[in-house]
């Protein structure tokens, strides 16, 4: 019986292929790090979340360069790596689109090793 060919490994610029979404390399990249859950991301965050996309629906950097777009995430202005009163700060929130919050974090934002 023929077998399903592998496809590209989905971590960026990988060159490897697989037989799942990510090479054996990519499987478990950063097994260390904690679930999104553990790290403050559960069902309160999600419920802060969509109440503050609700008061606040358009991605801020798209407006400062004119453009009207809805934002879909709900960013740290300073990341919070782990420190509670800064993850719960709204004024450290702001609205981006899933394309602002990418370049923000590819760019400015430094990721904690874990």
């Amino acid at each position: 019986m023929p077998k399903r060919p592998k496809s590209p490994c989905k971590h960026p610029n990988c060159p490897n292929v697989s037989d799942g979404a990510y090479c054996e390399t990519h499987a478990k990249a950063n097994p260390e790090r904690p679930s999104a859950a553990s790290r403050g991301y559960d069902s309160r965050w999600r419920k802060a979340r969509k109440h503050y996309l609700n008061r606040h629906p358009l991605c801020v950097r798209c407006e400062q360069a004119g453009r009207v777009v809805p934002g879909t995430v709900v960013d740290h202005k300073i990341p919070h790596r782990g420190q509670r009163s800064l993850f719960w700060d709204e004024d450290n929130w702001q609205t981006l689109c899933k394309p602002c919050h990418d370049r923000k974090t590819r760019l400015e934002d430094q990721r904690p090793v874990y």
